[in-house]
């Protein structure tokens, strides 16, 4: 059986975040849990995380923010090898997030090495910490395919995002990835159950 793993970034993810609704809709969703969510070390995070997948043969792992790059520095990894997918959410830049959390963060440089593992990453035009020109030229180096919110902000509570239904479906899109090795464009019964999950001064086409 193939364990989800739920990855959250800085400050973890409060109640009423969409990871946490993640949590209570699907059976067997496990948090990855940090010692210290407000001052996150990449060592310190990076064996939590890597101490959870090693309890299972096949992990899929939904990540946010901060998250996504704590699971694509896993590129290479050993334990690369027991991840089937991985859903990135809104990933932070680094740079930004340092100007922003001045001293709270010790995770040192973006990785920037192709994922052994299918990706699908989902960003945002107005996301305060990723500039979505930037946002692609991560997902180019990461080798993933993204997903456009439009004017989602950072994809959390702030930007109107509770319970997500559709980044379930999300999920099973990327199951069929990591049975696929060629290039698979979301379906367009997908694209609009998506849009209707975008709150409606947000929404946008897809790309």
């Amino acid at each position: 059986m193939v364990k989800t793993l739920i990855v959250p970034g800085l400050f973890g993810s409060d109640e009423g975040h969409w990871q946490r609704h993640w949590l209570i809709d699907q059976p067997g969703a496990t948090l990855v849990e940090q010692g210290d969510w407000n001052r996150p070390a990449l060592a310190a995070w990076r064996s939590a995380l890597e101490t959870e997948i090693d309890r299972h043969p096949s992990v899929d792992i939904v990540a946010h923010s901060l998250g996504c790059l704590l699971v694509a520095g896993l590129a290479g990894h050993p334990v690369a090898k027991r991840i089937r997918s991985v859903l990135l959410v809104a990933p932070c830049d680094l740079e930004e997030t340092e100007r922003l959390h001045p001293g709270a963060i010790a995770f040192g440089g973006m990785p920037r090495q192709r994922l052994s593992f299918p990706s699908l990453v989902v960003g945002s035009l107005n996301d305060p910490y990723m500039r979505f020109d930037r946002l692609r030229i991560f997902c180019e180096e990461w080798g993933s395919r993204l997903v456009d919110l439009g004017h989602a902000g950072h994809i959390n509570i702030a930007s109107g995002f509770g319970r997500w239904p559709a980044g379930y479906d999300l999920l099973q899109v990327l199951n069929g990835m990591a049975k696929d090795d060629r290039a698979i464009t979301a379906p367009t019964i997908l694209v609009r159950q998506l849009a209707r999950s975008v709150p409606a001064s947000r929404q946008r086409s897809f790309l």
